[in-house]
């Protein structure tokens, strides 16, 4: 009975440890290679997999995760001759487990060494100012190299990143002064064109000026010559309505008469002005016989009217049949 007991015990021991060998549970995004005799029989998916115990053994165990790869920091000489410390980083996927397990004895290693002499071989085809400009093409060039390499180790590089350049402190120095001297540059041609600009400015708002001011003086003449000519016209009118009803008047009943009287009180006028304005006094030999005088301003002024009447044509009277 205690015999039996312990064969029960024992069976069921090595029914648990075979159990445990032959039943396998890979976690996601995992694969393990197993290994029949020592050489490649399978894949083991995520899941519940079962192998042979003793025979079967998982020999390799891969993260199809993406993997990121602090690659060591390097000293690269660029085109120029010009020290340069590049660290970056590595991103990575396992895609083929086989070729992971026996492509390479260490993929890892294997694509950090080959980051490095790619990045020397792109930085030292590169001057020191481009290497700063163009980090997107030496990122493309590191992992186009790598990826070519990568494919039969089982290893897809998906990008590299650079996360510092750092050139000697002399050169650190020297490209502060020239970034410096730089803006210094900026800033003088910037007040140069501000000053500039300000000359054209007054330029072009003194030129404005003069033109507005001499089409103001120009359009002040106008105004003026054309109030002038309507003055002058408006006298003229008004000077010849007056001779006209001046003359109307004169040809009228009693118009002679009024004429008289005019003269005659201009005629005394005038004399009594001269005695006010001046010291010598010039009187003619008539001056007591001022109707004589009269008399004479009128018979010329009839002369002329009976001159302006003969001066207009007659027309030709008809003999009677």
């Amino acid at each position: 009975m205690s015999n039996f007991l312990i064969f029960s015990v024992v069976f069921v021991v090595l029914a648990a440890v075979f159990l445990t060998q032959c039943v396998k549970v890979v976690p996601q995004q995992n694969a393990w290679v197993v290994e029949r005799l020592g050489k490649f029989h399978s894949v083991l998916n995520p899941g519940l997999n079962i192998i042979i115990p003793f025979i079967d053994r998982v020999a390799y165990k891969h993260s199809l995760k993406e993997v990121p790869l602090d690659t060591p920091s390097q000293v690269c000489i660029t085109k120029d001759n010009t020290q340069l410390t590049v660290d970056g980083v590595l991103f990575f996927q396992v895609t083929d487990p086989r070729r992971a397990s026996y492509g390479t004895s260490n993929y890892i290693i294997a694509i950090t060494q080959l980051a490095q002499t790619t990045l020397r071989s792109v930085v030292g085809r590169m001057e020191l100012d481009k290497t700063f400009e163009e980090r997107d093409m030496i990122n493309r060039s590191v992992v186009s190299a790598i990826d070519e390499a990568a494919l039969n180790w089982g290893v897809k590089v998906l990008r590299y990143e650079i996360k510092d350049l750092t050139p000697p402190a002399v050169i650190l120095q020297a490209m502060q002064q020239q970034i410096t001297a730089e803006r210094e540059k900026r800033a003088v041609v910037a007040a140069s064109e501000g000053k500039k600009l300000e000359q054209i400015n007054l330029a072009t708002g003194a030129r404005e000026a003069a033109i507005a001011q001499s089409e103001g003086e120009k359009q002040a003449e106008i105004n003026k010559a054309q109030g002038q000519a309507a003055a002058t016209l408006a006298i003229a009118q008004a000077t010849a309505e007056a001779l006209r009803m001046v003359a109307e008047a004169t040809n009228a009943p009693g118009g002679m008469n009024a004429v008289n009287l005019q003269v005659a009180e201009k005629y005394v006028e005038a004399f009594g002005q001269l005695a006010k304005q001046g010291n010598t006094l010039v009187v003619p030999a008539n001056l007591g016989d001022i109707t004589s005088l009269v008399t004479s301003a009128m018979t010329i002024v009839k002369g002329t009217q009976s001159s302006q009447k003969s001066a207009v044509p007659r027309a030709p009277s008809q003999s009677a049949s």
